[in-house]
């Protein structure tokens, strides 16, 4: 689980994650989430993001208000979940008991050039999640916690919001397919059947 930094190795995160995960979707921001999920565990209850930098989150809460008998993990990166941080006062508003999320904080921009991120110099994710109203949140910065970490992501009454510190090492690129329309449709066929794209 733990990178030769010290830190926790975000594949392994992913992989803990997503491990005998039953029904549960998954959301990935665009980068190392994306290619997290589709090297761990790809199919089509996996929608990695391409683009759309700051709408991880929101997209999740979209899935899981539509699905509210399904648990959605939105697993993303310190950067994209920056960008996209007012979103958690939306969620916290709307309180989906299905919805979680994961922030892999390595402290960098990892898709453009690993410039360090405001959670390198002190802001802390977890907290600005609290202030939005979400009540169940947890910094992880310890191997021996990802699996406390991985059973409320997977079974809290959410919104849960986690944020795990991991290592900023690159890893072998694993890339789902690049067209989104062809991501979008797989997992709508999955959860609506293979005549979804009549309806």
């Amino acid at each position: 689980m733990l990178a030769p930094s010290g830190k926790i190795d975000r594949r392994e995160l992913t992989r803990a994650l997503l491990t005998d995960r039953g029904g549960m979707l998954v959301i990935a921001g665009l980068g190392a989430p994306a290619w997290d999920i589709t090297a761990v565990d790809d199919g089509p209850q996996n929608l990695p993001l391409w683009g759309g930098m700051g709408g991880a989150a929101m997209i999740g809460l979209g899935l899981a208000l539509a699905q509210p008998s399904r648990r959605v993990l939105v697993l993303t990166g310190d950067g994209e979940m920056l960008m996209g941080i007012g979103s958690l006062a939306t969620i916290a508003h709307q309180a989906p008991k299905n919805l979680a999320i994961v922030v892999q904080d390595n402290e960098h921009y990892g898709e453009t050039g690993m410039q360090e991120t405001a959670t390198r110099h002190g802001t802390d994710l977890a907290t600005m999640a609290r202030g939005a109203g979400i009540k169940n949140t947890m910094l992880v910065t310890e191997a021996g916690d990802v699996a406390a970490l991985v059973k409320a992501a997977r079974e809290s009454d959410g919104p849960f919001f986690g944020v795990v510190k991991v290592d900023a090492g690159n890893k072998p690129l694993v890339l789902p397919p690049r067209e989104g329309a062809i991501l979008q449709a797989r997992m709508r066929e999955h959860l609506m059947g293979p005549q979804a794209h009549l309806a």
